[in-house]
């Protein structure tokens, strides 16, 4: 009798661990259940969605959108130090919060390495999903690593950098799939600015004068180890889910896109390829605007998920 009543506790206190998880993940709704979901996945790892929560997840909603964001376990708010970090978690915390918001289906914004996300999860659940939103999503990551070599190595070039332009031709050596490799491509897009706008109109450079002063923002604290937890524990180091949306656009759920011209990390032949999948309409390349869409072109941003998804 007694070992019945220690197994029960040790069921009890199993389930509450497991409730405690599920609720571990940060997230937030802006709008009303009744209008139409739209959930909002991050980019990373390691980063949040604390971007797009302090800047434009009310103003999407104000337009008539319920709009849901998350941290993904182990990033930005959702502390965790047990996380995986991987593919199927990652896919898991997006049915966690379908069910904590009690929603069937929404409409995904993949942003950055939250495209990659999206996209396998559309695989996987595609009846829970209404649309795509590529933002300034990743598809191909090779594509992108290529990108980014061919354009810094234009630079060191026409800067007669030679120090640089050797420590290219050892990283073209380098093992594709190895975090060092990953590493050493994201360390020369930072250093040369692909990610960041170098002339934001008036609106734009508004809002990031707001990241100073916004408390949500200020308070973010970047989890540095979860890309070497996701190389770690995921087989997939290197994906290119081109044959993915292929398979969805043949579904018939729909896929589009909005990225920046300044973007350092697609080549206007990788957006080329993209627009064949979504087609004409539904793929918008914004001037005067690099990786952080949302905030580059806000106006033109929340435009074009009305133009869409209304």
């Amino acid at each position: 009798m007694h070992l019945l009543i220690r197994l029960s506790l040790i069921s009890a206190a199993f389930l509450f661990s497991c409730q405690i998880r599920g609720q571990s993940l940060y997230s937030k709704a802006f709008g009303k259940e009744t209008d139409e979901p739209v959930l909002f996945l991050h980019g990373g790892p390691g980063s949040s969605s604390v971007y797009f929560e302090a800047t434009t997840a009310q103003k999407l909603a104000d337009e008539g959108f319920y709009v849901i964001i998350y941290d993904r376990r182990g990033e930005g708010r959702s502390r965790d130090s047990l996380a995986r970090m991987n593919y199927e978690e990652f896919l898991d915390d997006v049915n966690r919060i379908y069910q904590k918001y009690h929603i069937t289906g929404a409409h995904l914004i993949g942003f950055s390495f939250g495209g990659l996300v999206t996209t396998l999860f559309a695989e996987k659940y595609p009846d829970k999903v209404k649309s795509i939103i590529l933002t300034s999503a990743l598809v191909s990551q090779q594509a992108s690593y290529n990108t980014i070599l061919r354009s810094v190595q234009r630079i060191y070039r026409d800067q007669n950098d030679t120090a640089s332009l050797a420590t290219l031709s050892r990283i073209s050596e380098m093992d594709t799939l190895s975090l060092a490799y990953r590493t050493e491509v994201f360390a020369h897009a930072s250093k040369n600015g692909f990610f960041n706008l170098q002339n934001p109109d008036s609106e734009a450079q508004r809002i990031y004068a707001t990241y100073k002063t916004d408390t949500l923002i200020k308070s973010y604290v970047k989890n540095e180890r979860a890309v070497e937890t996701l190389w770690k524990n995921e087989e997939r180091k290197n994906i290119d889910v081109t044959p993915v949306l292929h398979k969805l656009a043949r579904a018939g759920i729909p896929i589009y896109a909005i990225y920046g011209k300044q973007d350092g990390l697609y080549s206007s032949n990788q957006i080329t390829r993209l627009r064949q999948i979504t087609g004409k309409s539904r793929l918008i390349y914004l001037e005067n605007c690099s990786h952080t869409v949302f905030i580059d072109q806000q106006a033109k941003f929340i435009g074009a998920l009305k133009g869409w998804l209304k």
